[in-house]
């Protein structure tokens, strides 16, 4: 516990809770996606066990972090790209994220989110997979990063338990809120193709600063946020007048 005295171990947590909370903003919006598709009684537990199994599986791989940092070793190499078992999973990940965030997108512009009739067949189990799978990418990232910032595990626990406390806290309201906009669950589904594209970058060895995907998701989120303030006033956009209703009147 010798971590509990170094300032450096408690400014390392403050940053690894920041990181752990955005990640579980992530796993949120794409729970809610996910969860949509199940019976209205089982939407709850899903989130529910889709936050603990990932939070689960994070802390897991931070007992194994001797084991993630081999990933960093390189494996292969093509057309003078090296690739390590990091850059796979990242490849991989990308790969599913877009996939799954167009095929969301093509269903809710198509109006085929409710396929042939009712729910579409998701099951819970598939639902909860889903999310593991997606949440192993970010971790192996994650925990990465968190051993660059400080070597105490149980810093790395604390920040990975207490982000999922908090997300638990607030994943209700997001998720209602994220449901209740269909132009939200676009934009979070826009998102995930960002998020995808970035990670089969950095897959390919090209690093692309956090900060400009972040900032571009944030700008994105206000322009909506100030779309949907409009929207409650009752202000209805402008119908566009036909030219040849200008030249008539």
């Amino acid at each position: 516990m010798s971590w509990l005295s170094d300032p450096d171990a408690w400014s390392a947590l403050a940053a690894l809770l920041a990181l752990e909370v955005v990640l579980g903003v992530d796993n949120v919006i794409f729970i809610s996606i996910l969860a949509s598709k199940l019976p209205a009684d089982q939407q709850d537990r899903a989130r529910r066990t889709g936050l603990l199994a990932a939070g689960g599986m994070r802390v897991l791989l931070l007992l194994a972090v001797g084991w993630v940092i081999t990933l960093k070793t390189e494996l292969f190499e093509v057309l003078g790209v090296g690739f390590s078992g990091k850059d796979l999973i990242l490849l991989a990940g990308g790969l599913f994220l877009i996939f799954k965030a167009t095929r969301e997108i093509h269903h809710k512009l198509e109006g085929e989110e409710h396929g042939s009739g009712g729910k579409a067949a998701v099951s819970f189990a598939a639902v909860i997979g889903q999310v593991l799978l997606l949440d192993l990418v970010f971790s192996i990232d994650s925990v990465i990063t968190a051993v660059g910032m400080t070597h105490h595990v149980p810093v790395m626990v604390v920040a990975v338990v207490a982000a999922v406390l908090v997300m638990l806290a607030a994943s209700g309201a997001i998720y209602r809120f994220v449901n209740r906009h269909p132009s939200v669950k676009v934009l979070a589904l826009a998102f995930l193709l960002l998020i995808g594209t970035t990670l089969m970058a950095e897959g390919l060895g090209q690093k692309i600063p956090k900060g400009y995907i972040y900032a571009a998701m944030m700008f994105s989120v206000f322009v909506e946020v100030v779309q949907i303030g409009v929207r409650r006033k009752g202000r209805p956009p402008a119908e566009p007048v036909h030219l040849r209703e200008r030249i008539t009147s």
